[in-house]
């Protein structure tokens, strides 16, 4: 797969196991047999984004990754093969997994007042000497709009 796509992650109820009420939630991200994410991850990680943050815009050149927001609100910007944008904003009410397949430029911005935390799964474990990730700049896109939202002046 060499285009990015998104699946919308089902969210369960959990119940106490004494009275049955509510006790909060259970969201899947993988299971070996959803063949939601095709590449079996070789690395699961974490990563944070401050609130008016932007990660990115970079591409990675060997790796696969899907990414879903576990805390928080962020909105993923894509830019595709046709040079066209897609946003699309994954959080932990509603949890999107998002597809970025290697060679795609993306950025994430925190589209919250808080921390928000990303979970990645890649199928090409980091290495500390790996040179395979590359920034790149989205000059035609339009950051303006998330000016109320930005820290870093765009």
């Amino acid at each position: 797969m060499d285009e990015p796509s998104f699946t919308e992650l089902r969210q369960y109820e959990t119940k106490d196991s004494r009275d049955g009420h509510i006790n909060g939630s259970l969201t899947v991200i993988w299971r070996d047999w959803d063949n939601i994410v095709t590449n079996h991850p070789k690395m699961v990680y974490v990563s944070t984004v401050n609130p008016g943050e932007i990660k990115g815009p970079h591409l990675h050149t060997k790796r696969n990754s899907y990414f879903v927001c576990i805390h928080g609100k962020v909105t993923f910007v894509i830019k595709n093969k046709n040079r066209e944008y897609t946003e699309v904003e994954s959080s932990d009410d509603n949890p999107i997994m998002i597809f970025v397949p290697k060679n795609i430029p993306s950025a994430h911005i925190n589209s919250s007042n808080g921390i928000s935390r990303v979970l990645a799964l890649a199928d090409i474990a980091w290495k500390p000497n790996d040179n395979e990730m590359i920034n790149v700049t989205f000059d035609d896109y339009d950051w303006k709009k998330w000016q109320t939202n930005f820290k870093q002046k765009i």
